[in-house]
């Protein structure tokens, strides 16, 4: 088949490495635990994540505990903000692929076409995804962790959460009808830009939430507590998902602030690594 559709890296060599092989060690320094431990938990079957999407410097760390802490199958839903306010509300791209360093990522058009057909509020639309970085620095790990990777990418500009409920049911209802595992990745950032302390305070709340599988209370916490969590939305629709999927638990696998790496506790950003199976 012939690509007809490439959509090419817009951050890299800014939040990660451009180059194909500092890019590969550096990822894979992320999954590997440093220094290794004898106690490191098998990988599980998940149904759905959470991490984070900063440079790598700042959350890769967070990250990549995530994806080494879960069996990445060959298909994958990625779901991310809008931060660049450009394109639809509901923006996926169902066919072509995507540009990394290590290689291609092709777009999953069967499965594509099926959320689009159980959920028609998704619109094709390939601006919304064009400079927008929230699910481009989630490949390199998946493509790592599974070399055979498709995915599809979904970019969310909504905050209504009857939508981001109605997408989780069609995302529970299309992934139950596959024959194969599908894994929904939410990126998502924590509380931006208040001092560690609050920050720390403030992301506990609406991690809380996330542990209890309840995705309408992490939509209020967030949006009454004034969290400026950037990917409440594909949070909100991932859990939705699960839970209808027969989620069971979800796991804190790791929880960092961007002070921990510059030392700057006055102006933070969170990042949380959940794993929902």
């Amino acid at each position: 088949m012939v690509t007809t559709i490439l959509r090419r890296p817009a951050v890299a060599g800014r939040f990660y490495s451009g180059d194909r092989d500092d890019l590969r060690a550096e990822a894979l320094g992320y999954l590997s635990p440093s220094p290794p431990s004898s106690t490191q938990q098998a990988p599980v079957r998940a149904l759905g994540c959470i991490a984070p999407h900063a440079g790598y410097i700042y959350s890769g760390h967070v990250a990549g505990a995530v994806f080494a802490r879960v069996e990445v199958p060959r298909r994958c839903i990625v779901m991310c903000p809008n931060h660049t306010g450009q394109g639809q509300a509901l923006a996926v791209m169902s066919e072509g692929a995507w540009q990394t360093p290590l290689g291609d990522v092709p777009i999953d058009a069967e499965l594509a076409a099926a959320l689009k057909q159980r959920f028609p509020a998704l619109q094709e639309d390939s601006a919304a995804h064009r400079a927008e970085h929230a699910a481009e620095v989630e490949l390199p790990f998946l493509l790592l962790r599974q070399p055979e990777l498709m995915f599809v990418p979904i970019a969310l500009g909504t905050g209504r959460f009857e939508i981001l409920e109605h997408l989780g049911h069609a995302l529970a209802d299309v992934i139950a009808a596959q024959a194969d595992p599908v894994l929904i990745v939410a990126s998502s950032d924590m509380n931006h830009y208040e001092s560690d302390t609050v920050t720390r305070a403030k992301d506990h709340r609406a991690i809380e939430r996330i542990l209890t599988l309840d995705p309408r209370g992490l939509f209020d916490v967030v949006t009454q507590q004034n969290i400026s969590m950037c990917g409440f939305g594909p949070a909100v629709a991932m859990l939705t998902a699960a839970r209808k999927l027969g989620a069971k638990s979800a796991e804190l696998v790791k929880y960092a602030t961007s002070g921990d790496i510059s030392g700057d506790r006055d102006m933070v950003v969170g990042y949380a690594g959940v794993v929902v199976a």
